[in-house]
């Protein structure tokens, strides 16, 4: 039996830009385009008619660009991913949060390279895999883009079972989060909830670019209680502080005689990611062992399954968001079903649960 292709919208005032994503995604036999529009304005009087299944967004457009275009599309496909297609500089970055917000579903840089080979390698590698995720496509095994993990089938999955509670009540002492796709809403939501006296460090490798860290960090210390900064090499570790890894650097958890520290290095890269989730974890499982909580957010791949494991080897808890909240249940499904998660929550309960845990060991002090 044939299976259907999953219909894609172009929106972008750039013929060239049209053209090549035409040419390079029709060669993959899961995708089809459904049509095109070269602004906003223009894709609103085709997206009823042609209901894609995913629209692909660009940012600057005349008439009616597209940050003004999202809510009128949420209008009428309220559930329909969107993926921005932004730059790599800080004004695309800027923009592209805006969008995030407006309710876009994730975003990909265009391409800075003008040889075509290169441009080609760049949207099958980037752009194919967040397309079949974002659109919940089982993706055949010979066409699983390099580094990312294919969606498993409904039919498919294992009986999850829950990762047993640690033998002894561990008092949690760090608070370390892995996310990717979705992540910057999740965070948004979930970061808030966290009182400006909570007693415990809190670490994050977020995939992001570089210029997409720091504003990141920006925008969520806007929202939150606490103070949220990118990581600097060698800032101390301490209380009440929320650190995200920058783009393009392995975040690391470090002890010397007297202090931890956070470090940042360009290491190789852990599933195709940089920051990796599994760096973060297991420097985490290595310094604070037990003393530790992990949590893994919605993302495409399976970044943090290994960090997840030397956690739960050191005698850690790990808490992941459910299926139904998680923007794509990629990192968190993978966790799950290798029995690692202690508990699987709505994204809206984790800051609910993780509190309660600090609030419960007597020598730490949390008020509201």
């Amino acid at each position: 039996m044939t299976m259907p292709q999953i219909q894609i919208m172009i929106v972008d005032d750039s013929l060239v830009v049209r053209k090549v994503l035409t040419s390079v995604l029709s060669t993959d036999p899961d995708l089809a385009i459904a049509g095109w529009a070269s602004n906003g304005r223009l894709a609103l009087a085709k997206v009823q008619a042609l209901r894609p299944d995913i629209i692909l967004l660009d940012i600057e457009m005349p008439e009616m660009n597209g940050l003004e275009t999202i809510p009128e599309i949420r209008k009428i496909l309220p559930q329909t991913p969107i993926i921005m297609f932004s730059t790599l500089t800080e004004h695309g970055a800027e923009a592209t949060f805006d969008a995030l917000a407006l309710g876009a579903s994730d975003y990909v840089a265009k391409p800075s390279n003008q040889n075509m080979a290169a441009t080609s390698e760049a949207i099958h590698r980037d752009l194919v895999p967040k397309i079949k995720a974002l659109c919940h496509f089982p993706v055949r095994a010979q066409n699983t883009a390099a580094g990312v993990s294919p969606p498993v089938a409904p039919a498919s999955r294992p009986e999850i079972r829950l990762h047993p509670s640690p033998l002894r009540s561990a008092q949690p002492k760090i608070v370390t989060i892995g996310v990717s796709t979705g992540g910057p809403d999740a965070l948004a939501r979930l970061l808030p909830a966290f009182p400006a006296n909570f007693p415990l460090p809190v670490v994050i490798a977020q995939h992001m670019p570089a210029i997409f860290t720091m504003l990141l960090a920006k925008r969520l210390a806007t929202k939150c209680a606490m103070p949220v900064r990118e990581c600097q090499p060698g800032d101390l570790l301490g209380p009440s502080c929320v650190w995200i890894a920058p783009g393009n650097y392995h975040m690391v958890v470090q002890q010397d005689e007297k202090h931890i520290r956070l470090g940042t290095h360009q290491g190789p890269r852990e599933n195709f990611c940089r920051p990796s989730v599994d760096v973060l974890f297991r420097s985490v499982a290595a310094v604070y062992g037990a003393n530790a909580l992990g949590v893994i957010l919605t993302g495409m791949g399976q970044d943090g399954l290994k960090g997840c494991e030397a956690l739960c080897a050191a005698g850690a808890s790990v808490i992941v968001q459910d299926e139904a909240s998680s923007v794509v249940w990629g990192m968190p499904g993978f966790v799950a079903r290798a029995g690692l998660a202690e508990k699987i929550l709505p994204l809206d309960h984790i800051g609910i649960e993780i509190i309660r845990r600090v609030a419960a060991q007597p020598s730490l002090q949390l008020t509201h």
